[in-house]
């Protein structure tokens, strides 16, 4: 199938946008893809409303060949013999796939709804926790870094301590020297002022 038989035969759908895709084409509405056009054939989209039309009409589902086995995608059917030569029927066929793709699209879009909500809460409890590390984390640095700071005031606290304790130290001897003197100063005197 080519693109212009395409065109000519959506006509009565309405505009489609055609692409191509695998060995043929896919053919979109809105954006929503309901049709493709393959070497096997033309296959419009179908849901639980329609494969009974498609079933009663002899079509049959979508399917291909893998190495290991045949596989059958039930949500494409191929279009019935006598749909290509009348367009307004053919019509009323695509327009219900493209309801059917709808329905899947919107069904898609609320599992993935369903899906956020509880992948967003994993990801804020995530979030939380993270947030939670980093600030432990960081209270632990702030301590760390206090207990550093505090130690650092301990430690220079303590050499200021041991300064003056060593002035302290030597400075007795040098006022015991001077009190020794103001003393013998007071004893001089003091026998002095006896003797008067």
């Amino acid at each position: 199938m080519d693109r212009e038989f395409l065109v000519d035969l959506f006509a009565g759908f309405g505009p489609v946008t055609i692409r191509r895709m695998f060995s043929g084409f896919g053919i979109s509405a809105d954006g929503i893809n309901f049709a493709l056009a393959l070497r096997s054939g033309l296959y419009l989209r179908a849901d639980e409303t329609s494969f009974d039309k498609f079933e009663a009409a002899g079509s049959k589902p979508f399917s291909y060949e893998t190495r290991a086995r045949s596989m059958t995608v039930r949500s494409y059917w191929q279009v019935p013999a006598h749909l290509y030569d009348d367009t307004d029927e053919f019509a009323l066929w695509a327009k219900e796939a493209f309801a059917a793709a709808q329905r899947a699209a919107l069904a898609k879009q609320t599992r993935k709804k369903r899906a956020v909500p509880r992948s967003e809460g994993a990801v804020k409890e995530a979030g939380l926790q993270s947030n939670r590390t980093k600030s432990s984390k960081a209270e632990s640095s702030k301590a760390k870094s206090g207990k550093a700071k505090s130690s650092g005031t301990k430690k220079a606290v303590s050499k200021a301590k041991a300064a003056k304790t060593r002035k302290a130290a030597k400075s007795p001897t040098k006022t015991s020297a001077t009190g020794r003197k103001a003393a013998s100063g007071r004893t001089t005197r003091s026998a002095s002022s006896r003797t008067r």
